[in-house]
């Protein structure tokens, strides 16, 4: 007996329908996302997400990714480090003003043992909130000697002492370049950079590079861009596709060959307080979030080797 993916297939893949077959590609991609393996990195992978320009897809990377992951057995922690608490809006769970986050954590008086949460649409993904009380974190913090390094401090104590073992831990970093991005880059071995498939969205891109070596040159020498992801892709215009080629040319061992597209329900998901991949997973934004996850698990012990070897020559 064939089975949907096959059904849908025969009936729209030899037709003339544009839309026809958009859904017989959509329908094969996923049937070959489900047989694929994701492989589990040998240690934690500790990764930030960041892009100082604002409307790249840089949330819902973060969020996406981790869910993709936790839906193929990975064991995954998100901690938002924006205080707009939009990653922790996506993957539903609470972060009002005056709730536990991440802003106490920062402050001491919490761990982020006692402040994660578990998202409730998967079970091995984990969240530590994010609220509007963050963005006085950065003016309180500033005076501590140890200011640039609070959140390196309590995640490794956490991870040390947590009795789960996580796969894969991202932070989501506003968008901006200040005390909070600096905490997230000292916390984590990787930087994931999202990038808008438009021209505006490469003019910052050097000036990211440029605070990502200031950060490797005197407070985390392993720091790694490991990753670039192209995000808004649309692969009927030139513009996207120049874009991609442009960023594969100057970066060509860590972007992605999966583009994420512009899509309703990627945008859709977050106001019903779901990740894509939740919210609409036969669609081509799990799909193809879902691929470039499992890039990510794919690349996972070639990055390993290069951080490691970093810190040997650091």
């Amino acid at each position: 007996m064939e089975t949907a993916e096959q059904t849908i297939t025969r009936i729209f893949s030899e037709g003339e329908s544009p839309v026809g077959a958009e859904i017989a590609l959509e329908s094969n991609r996923y049937a070959q996302l489900q047989q694929q393996e994701f492989p589990k990195p040998s240690k934690t992978r500790l990764i930030a997400v960041a892009n100082q320009k604002g409307g790249v897809g840089k949330t819902t990377s973060t969020v996406n990714l981790a869910a993709a992951l936790a839906e193929h057995g990975m064991r995954v922690l998100v901690i938002d480090m924006d205080p707009q608490g939009n990653a922790s809006t996506a993957l539903s769970v609470d972060h009002a003003s005056g709730e536990p986050s991440v802003y106490d954590v920062l402050e001491g008086r919490l761990t982020l043992a006692e402040v994660k949460q578990p998202c409730p649409d998967f079970e091995s993904l984990d969240v530590v909130p994010a609220s509007i009380d963050l963005s006085g974190a950065e003016l309180e913090v500033a005076d501590l000697p140890n200011r640039n390094s609070l959140l390196k401090e309590a995640l490794d104590k956490f991870l040390s002492e947590s009795e789960d073992h996580y796969d894969y831990v991202f932070i989501d970093c506003p968008p901006s370049l200040g005390l909070l991005v600096i905490n997230a880059m000292c916390a984590v071995h990787e930087m994931l950079i999202p990038i808008q498939a438009e021209y505006y969205a490469l003019e910052g891109l050097g000036q990211l590079i440029n605070t990502i070596g200031l950060v490797q040159n005197h407070f985390n020498p392993s720091l790694t861009v490991s990753t670039m992801l192209i995000t808004m892709f649309d692969r009927r215009t030139l513009l996207s596709r120049e874009v991609y080629n442009e960023v594969k040319k100057h970066y060509p061992s860590i972007v992605l060959g999966t583009t994420i597209p512009r899509t309703v329900k990627i945008s859709e998901a977050p106001s019903f307080s779901k990740s894509v991949i939740a919210y609409d997973p036969h669609g081509m934004g799990a799909i193809s979030y879902g691929e470039a996850a499992l890039e990510i698990t794919r690349r996972s012990e070639h990055v390993l080797e290069a951080i490691a070897t970093r810190m040997k020559e650091a």
